[in-house]
């Protein structure tokens, strides 16, 4: 069931990418795997799903022993500062950074450690008050206090959209991500980087690629509701 489903969201996401103009090769799948346990995840592993993301510091690292080496694990979820220290060369990519707090604490541990890690900066552009995420009056400030971390390399931006019936009451949401994005690309400079659009879930993750998302995380849909 498992590789069915993940087989039926890639080709719903080649085909929303070719009604754009779009190549699917462009969109980076993340399988979401938080509550579902190793032997299902496995699965999706066998069907050839390596980018792997988890909510909770605690349970991906839970997993990562007992999953493949060579999958991906992405954070997608809220990183608190005092987790910092059990990811550091541990993730893929970090999904939700808008701490000052949590970047300085990556800079103070990479550099102990010698090495670097790979962030999103989560927007809130909904300004919806049970998310996190930088609201967009907050953008500019926030790159400009990070951008002496040579350690902490912003790769692009990600984004929860509100929860909607209809997917395409949300549209509007994911092409202010995509302002965001483009306005920011042409700014690129020392840790700044876009290069990763990360937005769009199980149910809207097809309006998602339409709007230029680069990497969409679906779990509901390819494992069933969570555990």
């Amino acid at each position: 069931m498992i590789k069915d489903n993940l087989e039926a969201v890639r080709q719903r996401i080649a085909a929303s990418a070719r009604r754009v103009g779009r190549d699917p090769g462009q969109v980076t799948l993340v399988a979401v795997t938080k509550t579902h346990p190793p032997q299902m995840i496995e699965e999706a592993v066998a069907a050839g799903a390596l980018d792997l993301g988890e909510n909770r510091v605690q349970e991906l690292m839970s997993k990562i022993d007992l999953l493949p080496k060579n999958v991906r694990w992405h954070l997608i979820g809220q990183l608190q500062k005092n987790k910092v220290k059990y990811i550091i060369d541990k993730v893929e990519l970090v999904h939700s950074l808008c701490s000052l707090s949590v970047a300085a604490e990556m800079q103070r541990l990479c550099e102990k450690r010698d090495t670097s890690i790979d962030c999103l900066i989560e927007l809130n552009l909904a300004g919806e008050a049970s998310k996190s995420g930088l609201l967009a009056g907050e953008i500019s400030a926030f790159l400009e206090a990070i951008a002496p971390y040579d350690r902490v390399h912003v790769r692009g931006l990600m984004t929860v959209a509100p929860i909607a019936r209809d997917p395409e009451e949300v549209r509007p949401v994911f092409a202010a991500m995509r302002g965001w994005f483009t306005r920011l690309a042409e700014q690129q400079r020392g840790n700044l980087r876009m290069e990763v659009l990360s937005m769009g879930m199980s149910g809207d993750y097809t309006v998602a690629v339409e709007e230029g998302a680069t990497m969409v995380r679906v779990g509901s849909a390819i494992f069933g509701s969570r555990g």
